[in-house]
């Protein structure tokens, strides 16, 4: 469990640790260690909404935070208008 924050529109474009380019609406995220190609089930805590992407990214960098989500990722979760929240992570095999 930990913080879920997602990328600013300034990111969409840019190249992403993986080499693919960043699309803010794909289902993709960043996260520090799990291997790129690894799908996550990301459920937010406070409402139970779940959404599964795809890691493409390393990050997020910010303290306290454990994923970045795509902006796509981050409206069916219910948390553009919040920034952040308390999420669950689930690796999906």
């Amino acid at each position: 469990m930990g913080m879920a924050s997602y990328y600013a529109d300034r990111y969409h474009g840019r190249t992403t640790a993986s080499g693919e380019r960043f699309d803010q609406q794909a289902l993709t995220a960043a996260h520090r260690t799990l291997a790129f190609g690894t799908r996550v089930r990301v459920t937010r805590l406070d409402n139970g909404r779940e959404v599964t992407v795809r890691i493409n990214d390393r990050g997020p960098f910010v303290r306290g935070r454990i994923i970045d989500l795509s902006k796509r990722a981050a409206r069916q979760l219910g948390m553009v208008r919040d920034g952040t929240v308390k999420v669950r992570l689930s690796v999906l095999r």
